[in-house]
């Protein structure tokens, strides 16, 4: 249902899809997920640094989106916003190992923006999304 696609023209991504096209008639649903940070069941951000916050805030948005209906192969394009880009770039493979631990393989479309701060001051990095989900099949 969701076709990704990486052109040869372009450099070869890693841990990111160049493109993803959805067949409108193959879906049940559109969701747009609202951005996630490390926050706990209490409010708290979790998580001392940016690994581990990458890895609540993710695990907080494929909650939201199995509340949905969905699973992690049908996040289309995911945004991550870093308040520290070097940090982030420092731990890249940490943060890509949690990624595939979460979410597999199948890669969205990516961004990753530099900010000065989120909502939470304490919170190091958020994870925003679309997801197609596929119509059922019997």
């Amino acid at each position: 249902m969701n076709d990704r696609i990486n052109p040869p023209e372009l450099g070869k991504p890693s841990g990111f899809c160049h493109a993803v096209a959805v067949d409108p008639a193959a879906c049940e649903r559109i969701v747009f997920l609202a951005g996630q940070t490390a926050l706990d069941q209490d409010n708290k951000i979790a998580g001392d640094g940016v690994v581990e916050q990458f890895e609540q805030a993710l695990g907080n948005l494929l909650t939201a989106l199995r509340a949905a209906g969905g699973q992690p192969q049908d996040l289309v394009s995911v945004t991550i916003y870093i308040v520290d880009m070097d940090d982030y770039k420092a731990n890249a493979r940490k943060i890509g190992a949690v990624w595939r631990e979460l979410a597999g393989t199948e890669y969205p479309a990516m961004a990753g923006i530099g900010v000065t701060r989120l909502w939470d001051a304490e919170a190091l990095v958020e994870v925003q999304a679309f997801a197609a989900i596929p119509k059922k099949t019997s």
